[in-house]
């Protein structure tokens, strides 16, 4: 059986100290104020030399794994996938890999996925919390588990958390179609209890108010997530035909606006003419319609970077106050909102 490379066989191989690798290896070469050139060559050694860290061993020894469990609503979202990506790259460069799981807004699935990283033994959980999940989350604080909630919070959980400002940025959004000429604005959400949807929702109604627009039970509409596009479907249809009932659309979501967009697309309705469009998130197919879609544009590198940086200092210091980072949004126009 060949034998393990070592750190000692690395220093030898280079002609330096051990703990000069050891610093290096476990990426605390700034720390200790070793010269980029020489931190690369122990790298690239080390990997010339195939050396394999004893994870086990390393994580007896200081009682952590360096692993970070990141749980979001659905990975194939391009929101929550371009925010993993962030806090992975993000983790890394503090030394630490992540591990991710899509709940797929389902609590149990949540509580599943918990259970599996707790087994890993990750040393923190970065969460986008499904419904009905607060006790969940509480029950890792009790174990002393540092987990930090992105994207979404629950007013009755003191937890570290980074989102954006739900409430003014879905006001922007309808306030934008609104000075536009648009007086009947319609809005479709989740069917949820989760607070940032219910703020968007707060935000769509308060900017109808503000504009003089009295608003209608029949424009707020809400699709469950485990039957999105039949929901949707039925709803759009009920506004848009036989005859267009509203003039703009507000849509909580990239999904629920891709989803809408097909139904939009096969009415006929033209957009922006007849129907203005802006939606939350961004989405690589608001490129492909041909109208280009306006949009509430989040920032994933602050709400990702924020969250890895919560996350490690949860780590280092325990005992901290809770701290809640809070993002705007950026309202992105394009064609579909109708600027006039």
């Amino acid at each position: 059986m060949e034998k393990k490379v070592s750190l000692k066989d690395i220093a030898t191989h280079l002609g330096v100290s051990i703990t000069l690798v050891s610093y290096v290896i476990n990426n605390k070469e700034k720390e200790a104020r070793v010269g980029p050139e020489i931190a690369e060559k122990i790298r690239k050694t080390a990997i010339e030399l195939n050396y394999q860290p004893n994870l086990i061993a390393k994580s007896l020894k200081s009682g952590k794994t360096n692993t970070i469990g990141l749980i979001v609503a659905d990975i194939s979202n391009p929101f929550f996938s371009g925010i993993a990506r962030i806090i992975e790259d993000e983790a890394r460069k503090h030394g630490y890999v992540v591990i991710f799981g899509s709940s797929d807004e389902s609590a149990e699935k949540s509580q599943d996925l918990m259970n599996v990283f707790l087994n890993r033994q990750v040393d923190a959980f970065i969460i986008a919390p499904a419904e009905h999940t607060e006790s969940q989350v509480k029950a890792l604080q009790k174990s002393n588990i540092p987990v930090v909630l992105i994207d979404r919070y629950f007013p009755s959980v003191k937890a570290d958390c980074v989102h954006i400002n739900n409430f003014q940025a879905a006001y922007q959004a309808v306030d934008h179609l609104a000075k536009n000429g648009r007086t009947k604005i319609a809005m479709m959400a989740y069917q949820t209890t989760l607070p940032h949807m219910q703020e968007r929702m707060d935000g769509y109604k308060a900017a109808l108010r503000d504009n003089g627009i009295r608003f209608r039970k029949s424009w707020l509409r809400q699709a469950a997530y485990q039957h999105i596009t039949k929901d949707i479907v039925a709803a759009m249809k009920e506004l848009l035909e036989p005859e267009l009932q509203v003039d703009a659309f507000f849509f909580a979501t990239n999904t629920l606006a891709v989803e809408s967009l097909k139904v939009i697309n096969r009415s006929g309705i033209k957009v922006p003419d007849e129907l203005a469009i802006i939606s939350f998130d961004e989405n690589d197919a608001f490129d492909f319609f041909y109208s280009p879609v306006s949009y509430m544009s989040q920032s994933i590198e602050e709400l990702g970077k924020g969250a890895v940086q919560l996350a490690l200092d949860r780590i280092r210091h325990p005992r901290k106050k809770n701290t809640s980072i809070v993002v705007e949004a950026k309202l992105v126009l394009r064609e579909s909102s109708g600027r006039r």
